[in-house]
């Protein structure tokens, strides 16, 4: 592991401390100030149109940006706002900051991913990938749900002042990686094309379209994620709801690590119908323990459900951007994470947003399980996926 690696690594943990906490915490201020519960959902919805609004203008940004200082910007945008929301919990307000941020978010994952790529040799690059899924599992797995104790503990401001520092602490350290051939090169748009099975072909430039059989399980995947992160803490105590998110992140980090260990070893493809299935399992069984049940029993369900979710959820994720990248060559690397991290946080968004506007007709634990029929529809495609990348 380079020196520039681990430094990407640590910034990337730096930065998501910035970005975990405040998936459940910023709802919550939210419905501090009075918003319904299509605005809570609206927090995080509205912030992942800022960061695939960005994300779609990304490769062509990356020509003229290097992969570092686009880093560095993001972390900035994603942190110096934070300290914005103590202005007022008004709804109004706190989307506005939400948007902000989601720009920057938007820019950082793709540098991230994108440099990822540049630092690891193509034959590592699964285990590259899965490293920096535990270095964004990791603030996940520790500050998701310690966010809801946070602010029940320490309140508000010390949750949003820490947090963004935390962002600018990330940016620092980004800055530190060295420039080179690599990471200074455009990331953007010249790859070659690839059919399904991510042979590649002659030299053209990467479409979204040939992503897009990956793109689309993530998409469904995260939009029962960004459901869960947003509206687990208003359905479940807070200390059930910390267990849970806490469940759905360590299963998350494990699953992405041993998602990236497989695909040097044994191929990449072969976890698509196990991520999606999980990941149905586990929000049916949340949605089970937020309605239907009660009890011990309600949180032994939902705790058990979000590991299952997780797993499936962190093994699916790291599967398809490995998938993406080699669909993209090593002149797409930007386009690639651009796409992937499109799908991650538009289905976030769109899953937040559209539970809790169906919430406000059929509940939360009707409208969570509303979320898992995406991924049931999805199943049989991730499994002809699957045995064609196995017969190849």
């Amino acid at each position: 592991m380079s020196r520039d690696f681990r430094l990407l690594l640590l910034s990337t943990v730096a930065a998501f401390s910035c970005f975990a906490p405040l998936l459940s915490v910023v709802p919550l201020w939210a419905a501090d100030g009075g918003a319904a519960s299509g605005g809570v959902g609206a927090t995080t919805g509205v912030m992942m149109v800022g960061t695939v609004a960005i994300q779609l203008a990304m490769p062509r940004i990356l020509r003229y940006v290097t992969l570092r200082r686009a880093s560095a910007i993001g972390a900035l945008l994603l942190g110096v706002p934070t300290w914005a929301y103590l202005v007022s919990p008004a709804v109004g307000w706190v989307l506005a900051v939400s948007a902000v941020r989601g720009v920057g978010f938007g820019i950082l994952v793709v540098a991230g991913s994108a440099l990822v790529a540049e630092l690891v040799p193509p034959e590592r690059q699964g285990r590259g990938l899965g490293a920096y899924g535990v270095a964004i599992g990791l603030p996940q797995v520790v500050l998701l749900p310690a966010g809801v104790w946070a602010v029940e503990h320490v309140g508000f401001a010390a949750v949003f002042t820490v947090t963004g520092a935390a962002g600018v602490l990330g940016a620092a350290v980004v800055l530190a990686i060295r420039e080179s051939g690599r990471t200074s090169r455009s990331a953007g748009m010249v790859a070659p094309d690839a059919d399904d099975d991510a042979t590649p072909g002659e030299a053209r430039p990467v479409r979204y379209r040939t992503l897009a059989g990956s793109g689309v399980l993530l998409l469904v995947a995260s939009c029962a994620f960004g459901g869960a992160t947003s509206f687990v803490p208003l359905a479940f105590s807070a200390s059930t709801a910390s267990l849970v998110l806490l469940t759905i992140s360590v299963a998350g980090t494990v699953g992405r690590w041993w998602a990236g260990v497989r695909a040097d070893s044994e191929g990449v493809g072969g976890l698509l119908p196990f991520g999606i299935a999980a990941c149905a399992v586990g929000t049916l069984g949340i949605a089970a323990g937020a309605g239907l049940l009660g009890g011990a029993l309600a949180v032994v369900t939902a705790a058990v459900a979000g590991l299952v979710y997780g797993l499936g959820f962190g093994a699916l994720q790291n599967d398809t951007l490995v998938l993406m990248f080699r669909q993209a060559g090593p002149g797409g690397h930007g386009t690639a994470s651009a796409a992937w991290n499109m799908a991650y946080d538009g289905g976030t968004g769109t899953g937040s947003l559209g539970v809790g506007l169906v919430a406000q007709g059929i509940g939360l634990s009707g409208a969570l399980g509303a979320s898992a029929l995406p991924l049931v529809a999805c199943l049989p495609y991730a499994v002809r996926r699957a045995r064609a990348l196995r017969s190849r």
